[in-house]
C-alpha cells in the first residue's frame, strides 16, 4: 500500500511538472489509429528525433491501410532507410497493412491479442496503440518506462516484459494510461541514462536513484 501511495504521489507530480509531449503523444493527436499503430513499429530500438519525421514521410506517400498494403517493399525501404532495421520494419509495416485492411476492413483492432498477431506488434507496441490509439488501459514499457520504473524503485526487474507484469501489480488501473507518456517524457528530458538532471528533477524526493552514478 505504501509503494503503491507513493506510485500515485510520482505520477501525479509527473504531470503537474510534465516537461514535453512524447512522439506517440503527437501522432495520437491525429485521431487516426492507423497511424499509431505504424509510428510505434517505425520507433522500435530508435530516437522520436528520427522515427517521427520518417512516419510523416510514410504517410504522406502511404496516408491508410490501402495504399501501405499495396507498397512495394523496396518503395518503402527508401522512405525510411535512415530508421534502424529499415528492411524489417517496411516489411513489418506493409504486412501489417495489408491484415488491418483485408482481415479488419481498414480498422485497427483494438483487442491486445488480434494487435499481437500483426507483423512488427509485440506487448509495447500492442499497449501504446491502445494507450495512444484508443484511451485503452493498459502499460507499454519502452526503455525508458523500464529504466525509470527500476531507478525509481517500483520494481526491481531485467526486462521490460518483467517490468509490465510487474506494474500491472503495482499501478492501480486508473492510472495506466498515463504511465508511459509521463515516464518517457521525463526519460527523455530529465532522467536520462547516464546522467539525469536530478537537481531540477519534481520527484528526486521520491527516487531510490537506483543505478545512478552521476547526477547534476
Amino acid at each position: 500500500m505504501a509503494k503503491e501511495k507513493a506510485i500515485i504521489t510520482i505520477l501525479k507530480l509527473l504531470q503537474k511538472h510534465q516537461t514535453g509531449i512524447s512522439m506517440l503523444g503527437k501522432v495520437s493527436k491525429s485521431g487516426n489509429p492507423f497511424k499509431v499503430l505504424i509510428s510505434t513499429i517505425l520507433s522500435a530500438r530508435a530516437k522520436d528525433t528520427v522515427s517521427y519525421p520518417i512516419s510523416n514521410a510514410v504517410f504522406k506517400k502511404y496516408p491508410d491501410a490501402k495504399s501501405l498494403a499495396k507498397a512495394k517493399q523496396k518503395n518503402v525501404e527508401k522512405i525510411i532507410k535512415s530508421i534502424g532495421f529499415y528492411r524489417n520494419k517496411a516489411k513489418n509495416i506493409i504486412g501489417s497493412a495489408r491484415i488491418v485492411h483485408k482481415k479488419y476492413n481498414d480498422k485497427v483492432p483494438r483487442i491486445k491479442s488480434e494487435l499481437l498477431e500483426l507483423p512488427g506488434v509485440g506487448s509495447k507496441v500492442a499497449g501504446c496503440v491502445l494507450v495512444y490509439a484508443f484511451g485503452i488501459s493498459a502499460i507499454p514499457v519502452d526503455t525508458h518506462v523500464h529504466r525509470l520504473s527500476n531507478r525509481l524503485g517500483w520494481v526491481k526487474t531485467k526486462t521490460p516484459e518483467q517490468t509490465e507484469r510487474a506494474l500491472e501489480q503495482l499501478v492501480p488501473r486508473k492510472y495506466w494510461i498515463d504511465v508511459n507518456e509521463l515516464l518517457v517524457t521525463h526519460g527523455q528530458t530529465i532522467c536520462a541514462p547516464i546522467t539525469p538532471r536530478c537537481s531540477i528533477c519534481p520527484v528526486r524526493k521520491y527516487c531510490k536513484r537506483v543505478g545512478v552514478k552521476k547526477s547534476r
